[in-house]
């Protein structure tokens, strides 16, 4: 028993897919709104073309109505190029597509002689189709931009480099497949080509693609984000004008620690505006490197401060600018109002994960009220979500209230293997 396509068992679940992907693209937050006029006028084409196909095969049962079937199969063979097309729009939005536009209305020219020809096809007397010399402009067409969309989908692999990319390819295999399957059909025509089903569900595909690719880039728009923000939370105006002050004090009594002074502040405001375009991760050499050059500094500006290094571990890589922060927010607000403040910084291999501990002998404070003082703390919150975001890491936070603090990162081997993904 041959299956039919036209059956509420497959027409039902299309159309539903079809409304449903008009409601997700209108509600998604991350489709940009060209994208989601696209993705909307091609769910409408598609509603469009199951009813053309619903309502040809309607037409070949019963009286012959050769004229309104004519007009019915024109419009069929003209809109599949078009949704082709805008498919293209979604791969890569800018670009010339003057050439497949006029590519398109050639092929509904060709069709449209059927009113009057029978040079692509005619329907007879007795209510049967005829495919005439140009008959297979649809499928010719169609395979040439189909050719084109592979090209363009390939080419949008390159600065992705993400396996999502085999979404629209398979998409286009697919409909390939389909136009393989309705031409090699000799069993009589069915209520809904197996190209309109492949077209439909590419729909829902390419949306599923389109919306992968946007939240990855707002992931990375966030990123740049909070890079900005913690360059902008370590350059602090009155750190800068109490390294001035501290560096032209010094002129006047020890002119070759000023100039060494002056040295490490350039360095440290350098590597501050590189970290804005850092992506990867860095050796944590590198970090180390970048936080001693911030704490000498502070320490001439607090004497009272003293800092501990305890270095057993450094053969692994983290993101820019995590551990300076947490030793910025030890000394500003921990221990420059002790005595005798002291900031460690420890570094140890424990089984598959570096542990890293910033502790001082500070204030401290209370955990579960961190919250409510967002200038303070915003550097503990950028850290933690930058370490579990590039390499799948984990903050731990441990204060009390006149004892001190301790932050401990946690970073699994896997981190630069992860990150590198």
């Amino acid at each position: 028993m041959m299956f039919d396509l036209g059956t509420p068992m497959v027409l039902s679940p299309l159309l539903l897919l079809l409304l449903g992907l008009a409601f997700t693209v209108g509600i998604d937050p991350y489709i940009r709104r060209e994208h989601r006029r696209t993705m909307l006028v091609i769910a409408v084409l598609c509603l469009t073309l199951i009813a053309q196909n619903y309502w040809d095969y309607s037409l070949t049962v019963g009286l012959p109505r050769q004229t309104l079937r004519t007009i019915v199969s024109i419009y069929g063979y003209s809109v599949r190029p078009v949704i082709l097309i805008l498919f293209m729009y979604i791969v890569q939005p800018t670009g010339k597509r003057w050439c497949w536009w006029i590519l398109a209305g050639l092929n509904a020219a060709v069709y449209l002689t059927a009113v009057f020809s029978p040079v692509s096809f005619w329907i007879d007397r007795s209510n049967h189709y005829h495919g005439g010399p140009l008959g297979s402009s649809c499928l010719v067409v169609s395979m040439i931009l189909l050719m084109s969309l592979l090209v363009q989908t390939y080419q949008s692999r390159k600065p992705a480099r993400k396996w999502d990319v085999w979404i629209p390819i398979f998409v286009i295999v697919m409909i390939v497949a389909s136009i393989y399957l309705d031409y090699s059909d000799t069993e009589g025509q069915h209520p809904i080509s197996f190209l309109t089903i492949a077209i439909v569900v590419g729909s829902v595909f390419y949306y599923i693609w389109l919306h992968l690719q946007f939240v990855r880039e707002h992931e990375n728009d966030l990123m740049a984000s909070q890079r900005i923000q913690i360059m902008m939370t370590q350059i602090q105006p009155h750190f800068l004008f109490n390294a001035l002050n501290t560096i032209r004090a010094l002129y006047a009594k020890d002119p070759p620690l000023a100039d060494k002074t002056l040295e490490n502040f350039s360095t440290y405001l350098r590597q501050n505006l590189e970290s804005l375009s850092q992506t990867d991760l860095i050796p944590i050499s590198k970090e180390m490197e970048h936080t001693r050059l911030y704490a000498e500094i502070e320490m001439l500006q607090f004497p009272n401060v003293q800092m501990e290094y305890h270095m057993e571990d450094e053969e692994f890589e983290i993101p820019a600018l995590t551990v300076q922060p947490l030793v910025e927010n030890a000394i500003c607000h921990g221990v420059r109002t002790k005595r005798n403040g002291l900031v460690t910084v420890t570094i140890v291999r424990e089984e598959n994960v570096h542990r890293i501990t910033i502790q001082d002998n500070g204030v401290g404070f209370d955990p579960d009220q961190k919250a409510d003082d967002q200038e303070t703390h915003i550097g503990l919150q950028n850290v933690k979500d930058r370490i579990e975001q590039m390499c799948g890491g984990k903050m731990i936070l441990q204060s009390e209230i006149g004892c001190g603090t301790s932050v401990t990162l946690l970073i699994p081997d896997s981190a630069k293997k992860e990150q590198g993904t």
